[in-house]
């Protein structure tokens, strides 16, 4: 029997990797695997290996742990792909945030839709094609399993641009939010029967029971006697729209043209603006104890973090079932939804691989929000696959928070300085500029 290989991918977000380890170690089929580490930073590369060498001691794992500077090494004979790549790193974040506050336009994460998300995707596309053409080559039969965002936007592109089918973007908004609700409710979360289904960070819970009784009414009780509770954005969009939102205020307050424009709104909704900047320099902070931590000689934490990738993994190495959320493409999964986008639903998992759950038709209300969501991402897409740089300002023409906040000859500007500040990592067709 061969050893199953997991190669991770940008394994020097190491906090991430950490996590991912300890899940992986903690099931008692996988810990002989081998996990083959890549990244491009030499010193996050070490930090990432030492961490998974110490984790693996502490849970009594005992698998092989190489790690390459080489991607392709990394990927040779790889039966899962994991991918965690952050381009640009913290730098390129940060311009994500400053360039469009100079031309008054706010943002909580950055990471999805907008300015933020738009450039991310773009500055990844040329990764991805390149990781998509590797492993066509040296391992074609493996499962790619993303973490890396915008979510929806990088799914898509893998899927048109490499030709790749085993592909699932994995995001824990949909699990973290019935852990969230179920505690609010006051029910056990393993007692809960749940369904969700949209795009990635705006899926809608379309059903939430308990021992077959909506928990939804509930909710609503706690909603009206509690007037902090009505100052979270996901609880004012549930309100007007009728089924809870996947992801938090911070995120959804930025895929809708209603918040993030009116200062008052910020206000009584409690935007933190610019939040994911501090996020960031947390998780380099993280980072930085762990390598210090590692060179000092002393314990590093070992927690999971309940994320789906090593379920995956476990589920088709073991044939065990289980059930995940995953990011796929549309092909009839969701039937008011455009085909091709890149949609968020349930997921049977086993030794078959991961097989999607067509889940009908949503809510016309919530299916409107997700369409101008994925023709956003469809214009994204397009640019980078036709070297067309139109289509960008386009998406942000059609992106609701830019939208909502810039006329048409400012969002071009603003387009002309991302692609300025971020020249060197674009595509060379997309790095024209063309004025307002």
């Amino acid at each position: 029997m061969t050893t199953t290989k997991i190669a991770f991918i940008g394994a020097g977000s190491v906090v991430f990797t950490q996590g991912l380890l300890a899940d992986l170690f903690a099931f008692d089929e996988l810990k002989d695997v081998h996990i083959a580490l890549h990244d491009i930073d030499a010193e996050r590369l070490a930090t990432a290996e030492g961490a998974a060498r110490y984790i693996s001691g502490h849970l009594g794992a005992a698998p092989t742990i190489t790690a390459h500077a080489d991607r392709r090494q990394a990927l040779d004979g790889a039966d899962f792909v994991i991918n965690i790549v952050q381009v640009g790193m913290r730098a390129s974040t940060r311009t994500d945030f400053e360039v469009p506050a100079r031309f008054g336009v706010r943002q909580t994460i950055g990471d999805t839709l907008g300015v933020g998300g738009v450039f991310r995707a773009l500055r990844t596309f040329p990764l991805l094609r390149a990781l998509g053409a590797d492993i066509a080559e040296l391992c074609p039969d493996a499962w790619l399993l993303n973490y890396t965002n915008p979510m929806a936007m990088n799914v898509q592109y893998l899927a048109q641009a490499t030709g790749l089918t085993r592909v699932v973007g994995l995001c824990h908004s949909v699990y973290w939010t019935m852990r969230d609700l179920t505690e609010l409710v006051g029910v056990p979360y393993e007692e809960v029967n749940y369904l969700a289904a949209g795009v990635n960070h705006q899926a809608w819970v379309l059903r939430f029971e308990h021992q077959g009784r909506s928990l939804y009414p509930v909710l609503d009780d706690l909603i009206a006697r509690d007037p902090e509770l009505r100052r979270r954005v996901r609880v004012d969009m549930y309100r007007r729209l009728g089924h809870y939102p996947t992801e938090t205020s911070e995120h959804s307050s930025e895929y809708v043209p209603w918040y993030l424009g009116h200062a008052d709104e910020v206000e009584r909704l409690r935007l933190p603006v610019g939040a994911y900047l501090g996020i960031v320099d947390e998780n380099v902070a993280e980072y930085e104890k762990t390598r210090d931590a590692l060179r000092d000689g002393t314990p590093l934490p070992v927690a999971g973090t309940m994320e789906y990738a090593p379920q995956v993994v476990h589920s088709i190495v073991t044939g065990t079932p289980r059930t995940v959320y995953g990011n796929v493409p549309n092909r009839g999964l969701i039937g008011n939804l455009p085909a091709g986008g890149t949609v968020e639903v349930p997921c049977l998992v086993d030794a078959s691989g991961v097989q999607p759950t067509a889940v009908g038709d949503l809510p016309p209300q919530c299916a409107a929000l997700n369409r101008t969501y994925l023709s956003m991402n469809d214009l994204v897409v397009r640019a980078a696959l036709e070297d067309e740089p139109r289509y960008v300002r386009q998406a942000l023409m059609t992106d609701p928070a830019t939208a909502a906040a810039l006329p048409v000859p400012r969002i071009w500007e603003l387009c002309d300085a991302m692609v300025e500040a971020h020249a060197d990592l674009l595509q060379p067709g997309l790095r024209a500029r063309l004025g307002s």
